[in-house]
């Protein structure tokens, strides 16, 4: 049975691990291969903070299978400019031994969810171009491609990205 809930301090190492082999299986076509190999979770964990209370701070859902950390979903206040009362989704990701089990829309429904709480009618995010999996899986939730899109550095590698948005409910 699988558990969402608030990400800990002691997560992070867990949440790396499946930050790092998302990103090797879900852009291995879309980046540079000697990059996406050279990903190490170590590094990926010391950049998180989970223990911030502060709303306009990320907040990071975790879901939990068997014991074991299998996705992330992290949210916080959008920090587009002109997009002002907006939420974020900053990153959702599943480990690739569990695609397909239901996981990502379990997290994405609880981080719409986080996001109306706090008190946002509106969320956008970030797809990786070319991303056609994360592109059918957000269309399916309701988010559209709102026509921006913006070249990014990412982990010191050059994205292009493209704009979703999506208006929110009552979860």
């Amino acid at each position: 049975m699988m558990l969402l809930r608030k990400a800990e301090p002691d997560d992070a190492m867990a949440v790396a691990r499946v930050h790092v082999r998302s990103w090797q299986a879900a852009y291995r076509k879309l980046m540079p291969d000697e990059y996406l190999d050279q990903l190490r979770p170590e590094d990926r964990a010391e950049k998180y903070t989970f223990d911030s209370v502060d709303p306009s701070k990320p907040r990071t859902i975790v879901a939990v299978d068997a014991g074991s950390i299998c996705g992330f979903a992290t949210t916080a206040p959008a920090r587009d400019p002109g997009l002002s009362g907006f939420g974020e989704m900053y990153a959702l990701y599943v480990d690739p031994a569990h695609w397909n089990r239901g996981i990502g829309v379990a997290l994405v429904s609880a981080a719409r969810g986080h996001l109306f709480e706090q008190g946002f009618q509106h969320a956008m995010l970030w797809v990786l171009a070319g991303n056609v999996r994360a592109e059918r899986f957000y269309g399916k939730d309701g988010w559209q491609p709102d026509g921006q899109r913006r070249t990014d550095m990412v982990w010191n590698v050059k994205v292009d990205e493209i704009r979703y948005q999506r208006r929110l409910e009552i979860p």
